[in-house]
């Protein structure tokens, strides 16, 4: 560690409160953690980031995604990075609390707090105070710090806490901040979770809404959306985003310091670790505002690119996802701990729609997928194998004994893009996507031709399955068509074993 985070600090120091539960309490455990994290991040996918969200979990649901958050900043110099942390233990108060000591120790040593920065942001905004007791029991910075140890052994950091989701309030200290950080080297991170205990598909119905919002550098969007999520009733949702004062202010310190935009770069929620449920969890997403607008990539509805050909999985890459589909199920069945896929090509770290199909003796016995990303291919593969052999609630899951007799299919799909009419959906290449008054349903491109369907009958039977009266498709729905790259143990049975 370099010298401002490893040395011995005297002063008034902010002792660690969740070293040892949120994340390991020795230092060669804490930085071993982190560096594994780091080394499975995604690439940086910005060349200017300005701020960073990451959640603020203990790191065994969480970190990684932190990580990802932290790789988009990883190779540039910082001399301050400012910790925008959650209010989880003063619900009356509305302010924005500075610490006002020293530094924060961790495991790994002390980062020592940037007090110019600090005199700087008292001054510029009235709304800034220092109350040491925001931070006393409060996680939400603590847990970024290690990161900033490893990554950013140099920085200063100063540790804030915003009190409460209010705009005027976010929008006044983000400004105030930016202004303050004009002539730095500075990166901002906000420490938020999104939502809380609802059911999985749920939390991910919600929290895809939720992080579309936070990359509009909106903070009234974010606060409008969140807002009608929880108007919805869904059982047991809490809070779409817990740190959405943390967000909003880190969204308006971005926008005055130039940002062009945000950029979601992973999403998953703690029913995806082997130790989570699906019935009650907790969601997690990184996303970074930077300012260099053609460094992102486009939209979810762009159009395909080459790397959606064919040629990006090869015939080994394909046998060992399909392996790894049936290794994952097994475990699983088999009360053992989930494996990570091996014998992966460059070509299949990629973000690609997937399904997984499961049949027995010719039969369907699940299928489930997910048509946006938020993981690299292979994660994803493993979650929807899963969720096909045991939560397809057209199928009663799946048993040990029965799954030497199942035959595994993968789909993975290019990017959908949007046709004007169902002139242009051709059967057998395009898989189809129906939105119309709320309601959506989809075909993958080989279900029109196993059922003999022609165009017209293709699309009734996704009209009937999105609960559409009959000929919704004719006008007013919205259609969008995708490609899929069909494979599996069938096409490989001498290189397989059951």
């Amino acid at each position: 560690m370099a010298s401002q985070s490893g040395q011995k600090q005297e002063g008034d120091i902010h002792s660690p409160v969740v070293a040892g539960r949120f994340y390991p309490g020795s230092a060669s455990a804490l930085e071993k953690t982190i560096e594994k994290f780091m080394a499975d991040a995604r690439p940086a996918q910005v060349k200017n980031p300005l701020a960073i969200v990451v959640p603020h979990a203990g790191y065994i649901f969480s970190g990684q995604i932190a990580a990802d958050g932290f790789r988009q900043a990883a190779n540039h110099p910082y001399d301050v990075v400012v910790i925008l942390g959650t209010n989880h233990t003063s619900g009356s108060f509305r302010k924005i609390s500075i610490y006002p000591g020293d530094g924060f120790s961790t495991p790994l040593g002390t980062a020592m707090v940037d007090k110019e920065v600090v005199k700087a942001l008292l001054a510029a905004d009235p709304d800034c105070v220092l109350d040491k007791s925001l931070h006393d029991q409060e996680h939400s910075v603590e847990v970024q710090i290690p990161f900033i140890q490893v990554l950013f052994p140099e920085s200063l950091i100063v540790p804030v806490v915003v009190g409460s989701p209010d705009i005027g309030l976010c929008t006044r200290f983000g400004e105030a901040l930016a202004g303050v950080l004009k002539d730095r080297r500075a990166l901002i991170v906000a420490s938020a979770d999104l939502s809380h205990y609802p059911d999985a598909n749920a939390a991910e119905d919600v929290d895809g809404k939720t992080l579309a919002a936070m990359e509009k550098l909106d903070p009234a969007l974010l606060q409008k959306v969140t807002q009608a999520q929880m108007r919805r009733g869904i059982p047991n949702l809490h809070t779409c985003a817990c740190g959405e004062a943390a967000v909003m202010a880190a969204m308006s310190a971005a926008k005055a310091m130039g940002a062009a935009g945000g950029k979601v770069i992973r999403y998953a929620h703690s029913g995806d670790v082997p130790v989570g449920g699906r019935d009650r969890v907790v969601g997690y997403g990184a996303v970074v505002y930077y300012a260099d607008p053609a460094s992102a990539s486009a939209n979810e509805f762009g159009p395909p690119t080459a790397a959606a050909s064919d040629a990006m999985l090869t015939d080994t890459d394909k046998k060992a996802l399909l392996a790894y589909v049936r290794e994952t199920i097994a475990r699983r069945l088999s009360g053992q701990k989930a494996s990570t896929p091996q014998g992966l090509g460059p070509g299949v770290q990629q973000e690609r729609g997937v399904f997984v199909t499961l049949k027995k003796r010719g039969n369907l016995r699940g299928c489930i997928g997910r048509m946006i990303p938020d993981k690299p291919l292979p994660e994803l593969v493993g979650a929807v194998a899963l969720q096909s052999a045991l939560e397809d609630p057209r199928f009663r899951p799946v048993t040990l004994d029965e799954l030497k007799d199942l035959e595994i299919e993968i789909s993975v799909l290019t990017p959908m893009v949007p046709v004007p009419g169902a002139d242009h959906i051709v059967v057998g290449r395009d898989g189809v996507l129906i939105r119309k008054g709320g309601r959506s349903a989809v075909f993958l491109p080989q279900v029109a031709p196993e059922q003999g369907w022609g165009r017209a009958e293709m699309l009734e039977h996704l009209c009937l399955k999105a609960g559409l009266p009959p000929g919704s498709w004719k006008e007013g729905a919205k259609l969008l068509t995708f490609q899929a790259i069909v494979f599996g143990e069938a096409d490989f049975k001498s290189g397989l074993s059951g």
